[in-house]
C-alpha cells in the first residue's frame, strides 16, 4: 500500500505550506485551535485554484462535542452541499448521540449528500469518544464510510497504538484508517510499524508571532506561555520532513 499523509490544515497559507513541502492531501479546517471547525468559501476556493491537493473539508459547527441540536445539524447539511459543491473532494464530520454512539440518521444524511457529488466520506475523531469501537466501526462500514480518523480514543495516538492495530486488523480491509493526533517525524514509522495503517494524519505545528494579539489591558491570546503572542501554522519543513520519512523503509 502506498503510505499516504494528510496535513491537517487552518488557512490557505497552511494549505500552501503543506502543498511545498510535499504533501497530496490535506484536512481544511477554520479555529483549529478548537479541533477544527468549517472553513471558509473563500479559502478551499483558492487551495483548489492554486493547488492541485486533494481537499478534505471539515464540517463542523462549533467547539465542544458532537451531540448536535436541530438548527448545528441544519448548518452542517447545507455546509457540506455548498462545499462539495464549490469543490471540495470529500467532507470530515462527525455526528454522536447523547449516548455516545454513531448518531445513525444524521451521519447518512450527510453520507447521502457527500455521495451525491462522489466525493470521500471522512469520520473525523468524533469516533475518540464513542463508548464502544467495534460496533461503532462496524455501523460506519454499514453506511458506507471510506475513512475514519483515529488516535485510539486516546489522546495521542502513540498511546492508542494498541487499539489502532486492532481495528487496523479487524476492519482494514473495509474501511481505511487514518491515525492522527501527535504524530511527527520522529514518531511516524513507529506507529505505522505497530498499527499497520498505512495513512496518517499530521499537523506539522509551528508558531507566527503577532504583536498585536495583546494591548496593554486585553488580550486575544488563545494560548499561554511563551507562545501567548503566536498563532499556529503548518510548518513547511515539518511537512518536507515528515514526508521524507515515511518513504524510508
Amino acid at each position: 500500500m502506498e503510505r499516504i499523509i494528510e496535513i491537517c490544515c487552518g488557512s490557505y497559507e497552511d494549505a500552501l505550506a503543506a502543498h511545498r513541502g510535499g504533501a497530496k492531501r490535506i484536512e481544511l479546517n477554520s479555529a483549529l485551535y478548537l479541533g477544527g471547525l468549517t472553513p471558509s468559501l473563500g479559502t478551499l476556493q483558492l487551495v483548489k485554484k492554486n493547488t492541485d491537493l486533494k481537499v478534505i473539508a471539515m464540517v463542523r459547527p462549533r467547539g465542544a462535542g458532537f451531540c448536535y441540536s436541530e438548527a448545528d445539524f441544519e448548518v452542517m447539511k447545507t455546509d457540506a452541499e455548498i462545499l462539495m459543491e464549490t469543490g471540495a473532494d470529500g467532507i470530515a464530520f462527525g455526528c454522536l448521540d447523547e449516548r455516545g454512539n454513531i448518531h445513525i440518521e444524521q451521519t447518512q444524511e450527510i453520507i447521502n449528500i457527500i455521495k451525491k457529488y462522489h466525493g470521500e466520506v471522512v469520520f473525523h475523531r468524533a469516533f475518540d469518544c464513542v463508548k464502544n469501537p467495534y460496533e461503532s466501526m462496524e455501523t460506519l462500514i454499514s453506511l458506507r464510510v471510506d475513512r475514519v480518523l483515529t488516535s485510539g480514543l486516546k489522546e495521542k495516538a502513540v498511546d492508542g497504538v494498541e487499539l489502532i492495530a486492532k481495528l487496523q486488523e479487524r476492519y482494514g480491509e473495509k474501511i481505511e484508517i487514518l491515525a492522527g493526533s501527535g504524530i511527527n517525524a520522529s514518531n511516524v514509522l513507529d506507529i505505522m510499524e505497530k498499527t499497520g495503517i498505512y495513512q496518517i494524519h499530521s499537523s506539522c505545528k509551528g508558531w507566527v508571532n503577532d504583536p498585536t494579539t495583546t494591548g496593554t489591558g486585553v488580550s486575544y491570546s488563545y494560548v499561554q506561555g511563551i507562545h501567548m503572542n503566536d498563532y499556529d501554522v503548518v510548518d513547511e519543513e515539518l511537512v518536507r520532513e515528515l514526508v521524507k520519512n515515511i518513504k524510508k523503509q
